[in-house]
């Protein structure tokens, strides 16, 4: 590999990171109008059924794309404890 194709994958590696960060930003954006609904109507903010359904799907998904389903797993739960954390936080401030 010559450093010009080595410096177009660490491009394209970038630009895929940069992605994840703004699809990252706009699932939050989401979630904590969520929150705000679910704050509203006096609703728990974990939805056990929903994670679970959520995992599975996503899991199945990994499997499809190639990837390792446990270490997708591992980031999905990353991303919903946050959420999870600002749902607690939304509906605290909401009560």
């Amino acid at each position: 590999m010559s450093d010009d194709e080595l410096a177009a994958y660490r491009r394209s590696i970038d630009e895929v990171d940069a992605a994840l960060v703004r699809l990252l930003a706009e699932r939050f954006r989401i979630t904590h109008a969520v929150g705000m609904h679910k704050a509203a109507n006096g609703m728990p903010p974990v939805d056990p059924i929903r994670e679970h359904e959520q995992i599975d799907g996503l899991r199945q998904l990994a499997t499809e794309e190639g990837l390792d389903p446990d270490f997708c797993e591992k980031f999905v739960h990353f991303v919903m404890d946050e959420v999870i954390r600002n749902h607690i936080r939304i509906a605290e401030t909401n009560s």
